[in-house]
């Protein structure tokens, strides 16, 4: 056996398995007209593979009359969901975690809750706004603790990088939460969030003086378009970081004929970056596609230096 088969294998052996975790609501708390906290509470959670920061976790819960039995099991279960019936298929959504406590095995979820402007509420969300204590739910995530995308988690600065910027809207807000409330002393951060409402700013305090730009669509009973305030805020806080805009060749190519499926730009592991400077974006899709461009065409930053996330599409139903 040489040295690349053995690696290879490791790799195969350190790779996390994805699977179910039964959990129950513990209890739910308002934080603002969008947004409501949700904790889970079950037995098997203490085994929850958390990765990091922006970690995504399923959320599956039964149709109406039916119960999570419907749910498959063993290796092929997505094939085995994804065949049963619209009516029997339990429902699955994306979300993140805002907070893992392993030891009282509980997980808190932040829900945007969607239809209060201009969003049609999906399934989850609008269970989110009436859960109870007692509802059972199924989370899917790795089952053991890892770091990089194969365990759902993009926030991976070098540790060269002394500056961070973190953008994104009201769906990304609890991943950005979870980053902000984590960031070392030594990073300068920059932070620009939209959210739809003054009263759904969070109340809290960001560590080590982390800059908070709080980006609020509706103002004196106008309601900007999503990514209006963002794409600016956005391009000074660049500026702020990097100084005066010099454009450069894009070192990867143009990257504005891209097609509109790559909504998920986030670097390999293991990516060499020696950058100073890492950003982290994530939100709606088409926002973020132009935010992706303002760095790649604009800026020039290495693919290693930033990841762009679309958690979602405008017009279209929550992505699973």
């Amino acid at each position: 056996m040489n040295a690349t088969t053995t690696r290879t294998r490791r790799r195969v052996v350190d790779m996390p398995d994805y699977r179910t975790f039964p959990a129950q609501v513990t209890r739910t708390s308002r934080l603002s007209p969008h947004f409501v906290r949700i904790t889970f509470s079950g037995r098997e959670l203490g085994r929850f593979g958390y990765a990091g920061h922006d970690q995504r976790v399923k959320i599956m819960r039964a149709q109406p009359g039916r119960s999570l039995a419907d749910l498959p099991t063993g290796s092929d279960w997505y094939t085995r969901w994804r065949g049963l019936p619209d009516d029997v298929r339990p429902i699955m959504r994306t979300y993140t975690v805002r907070a893992y406590r392993p030891h009282e095995g509980e997980i808190d979820v932040d829900f945007v809750l969607h239809g209060l402007q201009d969003d049609q509420p999906g399934p989850i969300s609008s269970w989110a706004a009436v859960a109870r204590p007692g509802d059972e739910v199924a989370l899917l995530g790795p089952d053991r603790p890892g770091s990089g995308r194969l365990w759902g988690a993009e926030w991976s600065p070098s540790t060269a990088a002394t500056q961070v910027l973190i953008a994104g809207d009201e769906t990304a807000v609890p991943a950005i939460g979870a980053i902000v409330d984590a960031l070392p002393a030594h990073r300068h951060a920059i932070v620009c969030a939209e959210l739809p409402l003054h009263a759904d700013v969070p109340t809290w305090e960001p560590m080590h003086g982390a800059e908070v730009r709080w980006l609020v669509r509706e103002r004196d009973g106008q309601t900007a378009e999503r990514g209006a305030l963002l794409e600016p805020a956005f391009r000074e806080a660049l500026a702020t970081l990097c100084g005066p805009l010099q454009p450069s060749p894009d070192p990867d190519g143009p990257t504005d004929g891209a097609d509109d499926a790559l909504l998920w730009d986030v670097p390999e592991s293991g990516s060499a970056d020696t950058g100073q400077l890492y950003v982290w974006m994530a939100g709606e899709a088409g926002v973020m596609k132009r935010l992706r461009r303002i760095v790649r065409n604009e800026y020039a930053m290495s693919r290693s230096s930033f990841a762009c996330m679309g958690y979602w599409r405008q017009g279209q139903s929550e992505p699973m």
